[in-house]
């Protein structure tokens, strides 16, 4: 299987403050046609939580039209999958749940969590493992219990790091289990540790880089992405990605939504210098 490049979508605003659509779905369309293979919906990147539900509805039903016309993979985030399963304008390839927040529910709790969202959801599930948002470590072994309840089709693995469980759960990745890099600064290394694809924030700049860095793994080539990866985290996601989008003349406004604040000056001249 060719590894794939996933990208999870910003969802850009007007300077009134509604959703700038029209640029949503050109910029959908940019990145597919600079080499992603796929879209995220309403990740963590899209500021779902601070959408209403019309305004979620909207951006799914978008996005779904630019993935069907470009025959890409088309991923809606549910968040821990309690609201929202099912209820889409346009029906996804796949559904990404993240571990319950918050609650801390143990590995048998994820487990059993997953299992009945699988069980009632209509598409397939990835399982968004973010340990340093949710609360919630899990080791190699639970994820391939996870991997083993019917309707999970992957992980987006995002500990912050590589760590000994890292290195085992690809190592011996379960068959038909999809492991894709969700940090994007340790991407290239995932890649190199036999992840299967990724779903980067940061390639709504320098697409068709990260799309031959997932098909290569080329070293050098990851290096650079990373570096530049960590210039647009220094502030929260996506706030340094709409300010270089918006620098670009992609989409009208770098704003975000509350609690967010928009990126500083420094922040994007970090980016533009490569830093």
């Amino acid at each position: 299987m060719t590894p794939a490049l996933h990208v999870p979508l910003i969802t850009p605003f007007t300077a009134a403050g509604d959703i700038a659509y029209d640029a949503l779905e050109d910029l959908a369309g940019e990145v597919l046609a600079a080499g992603a293979q796929g879209l995220v919906a309403l990740g963590t990147t899209g500021e779902p939580e601070s959408l209403d539900d019309a305004e979620r509805g909207r951006v799914v039903e978008v996005v779904g039209r630019v993935c069907r016309a470009a025959g890409a993979r088309f991923v809606v985030g549910v968040g821990d999958g309690r609201r929202g399963l099912g209820a889409w304008t346009a029906a996804p390839d796949a559904a990404m749940a993240t571990v319950p927040a918050f609650v801390r529910p143990g590995e048998a709790g994820v487990v059993a969590h997953f299992t009945a969202l699988a069980a009632r959801s209509p598409v397939p599930l990835l399982v968004y493992h973010v340990p340093y948002r949710t609360g919630q470590p899990l080791t190699a072994r639970a994820l391939r219990e996870v991997a083993a309840i019917p309707g999970v089709i992957g992980v987006k693995y995002a500990v912050g790091g590589i760590d000994a469980e890292t290195v085992d759960l690809l190592g011996d990745r379960p068959d038909g289990f999809d492991v894709l890099a969700g940090d994007d600064v340790f991407a290239p290394a995932l890649l190199a540790l036999g992840a299967t694809g990724v779903i980067a924030a940061s390639a709504h700049l320098d697409t068709a880089q990260w799309a031959e860095l997932t098909a290569t793994g080329d070293r050098a080539l990851g290096h650079r992405l990373a570096a530049r990866a960590a210039a647009l985290f220094r502030e929260p996601n996506p706030t340094v990605i709409k300010a270089a989008l918006h620098a670009a003349g992609r989409i009208p406004t770098p704003d975000v939504r509350l609690p967010l604040l928009p990126a500083g000056p420094g922040a994007l001249a970090a980016v533009r210098l490569g830093t």
